[in-house]
């Protein structure tokens, strides 16, 4: 039996661990279409951006690791077809991988503003080459930086421009940030750490485009204002990276659609990280969890699957993630849904350091904390799954 493994990312190689760890001892390719070997995605935005840490330093296995889990490894490629045949995977050079099994990895990429195409000094942030493009500009003289869109990625690169001490404009489309994931409050108090620290926060407005002829200039807005700008940093969402499975027989709808095993429509075809759309019992619905712990947690899951040949019970922990943002830590737990009312049940929203707990029908379903690690480790065992998720 031999398995491939397309996307050689944080996902892709905590499912070669876990195949290894449950007794795999066949063949493993991984396909990866970055030239580098799999690395830590979240010091992109903060320690790399600033330039307090270095390429080798966000490494997630070493030589003595790999030779252990004997991999061959096919970096620089890029998987543009799936065979529901055999599972054959053909490669953008023409060559084509025989596989028993295929862990789907390719996680999302990010979108851009059209008409941006080769306009310098523009940027999205998602690999590490886009991270060392982004940090040599930041790091030429002291750049006018506005970062389009608040979400947690674009405001831990607001957070690091700031903290270079760069002048920073943050433009966000909603009239309140992170309130998708935070609810409309915690929404609030989280963007007033923009303005804390002397980063401008615009909300509500759109952008209407950028000028400049071969390198940025400025930022227009849908409001009619005009932002002075010699770095943009577009932070407006990602892409599920599933065009290479067109005609497949894979079912795609947001994502990978994957049953609570991460097993999907083609046996012997599980997918895995921010490309799969699973079930959760947390969230209540089938949903893209784009959190480095969901990674490492669906991995186990999908390789039992992928090994068995029999769906995999989804583990029943709240999905949970961090962002580090001016000094502060972040962390999120559970899924905040609608109605769900925060209650802040330590600390004061005004210092910064505080936890909440949402509850829905006295339920508690989320909890979130900022500079305030050891409650939130302990209230998160105490979040309730909502109700089983409805089918696609």
């Amino acid at each position: 039996m031999s398995i491939t493994v397309v996307g050689a990312s944080l996902a892709g190689l905590s499912t070669v661990r876990a195949l290894r760890a449950q007794g795999y001892d066949g063949g493993i390719v991984v396909v990866g279409e970055e030239r580098h070997l799999p690395y830590d995605r979240p010091p992109l935005s903060k320690d790399f951006l600033k330039g307090t840490l270095e390429a080798d330093a966000l490494a997630l296995g070493d030589g003595a690791e790999y030779d252990d889990l004997d991999v061959r490894w096919l970096l620089g490629e890029r998987a543009v077809r799936l065979d529901p045949a055999d599972r054959s995977v053909t490669l953008a050079s023409g060559r084509r991988l025989s596989t028993d099994g295929v862990v789907v990895a390719t996680g999302a990429s990010p979108r851009t503003l059209p008409g941006t195409e080769g306009l310098a000094g523009v940027h999205t942030l998602r690999t590490l080459d886009d991270a060392r493009a982004l940090r040599d500009e930041l790091l030429d003289g002291r750049p006018r930086v506005v970062v389009i869109g608040a979400g947690f990625i674009g405001a831990e690169v607001a957070s690091t421009a700031r903290g270079l001490g760069l002048d920073v404009t943050v433009v966000e489309a909603l009239d309140v940030p992170l309130e998708r994931q935070l609810g409309r409050a915690m929404g609030r108090v989280c963007s007033l750490l923009h303005t804390d620290h002397g980063t401008r926060l615009l909300t509500g407005t759109g952008v209407a485009g950028l000028t400049g002829e071969r390198r940025v200039t400025g930022v227009r807005l849908t409001d009619g204002r005009e932002l002075p700008a010699d770095v943009v940093v577009v932070g407006v969402g990602v892409r599920p990276a599933t065009d290479w499975l067109a005609g497949s027989g894979v079912q795609v709808d947001d994502g990978v659609v994957c049953d609570a095993g991460c097993a999907t429509s083609v046996p012997g075809v599980v997918a895995v990280g921010d490309v799969a759309r699973c079930p959760h019992p947390f969230t209540g619905r089938y949903a893209r969890i784009e959190h480095w712990s969901n990674a490492t947690e669906q991995a186990a899951t999908a390789a039992r699957t992928l090994l068995t040949g029999v769906p995999a019970p989804a583990p029943r922990t709240a999905p949970s993630f961090w962002s580090d943002q001016y000094q502060v830590r972040i962390q999120l737990a559970g899924h905040v849904a609608p109605g769900a009312v925060p209650e802040v049940v330590d600390g004061d929203v005004d210092s910064r350091c505080f936890t909440a707990v949402y509850r829905r029908e006295d339920t508690p379903v989320a909890v979130l904390s900022l500079n305030q690690t050891k409650l939130f480790n302990r209230l998160r065992r105490t979040l309730v799954p909502a109700a089983a998720p409805a089918a696609v």
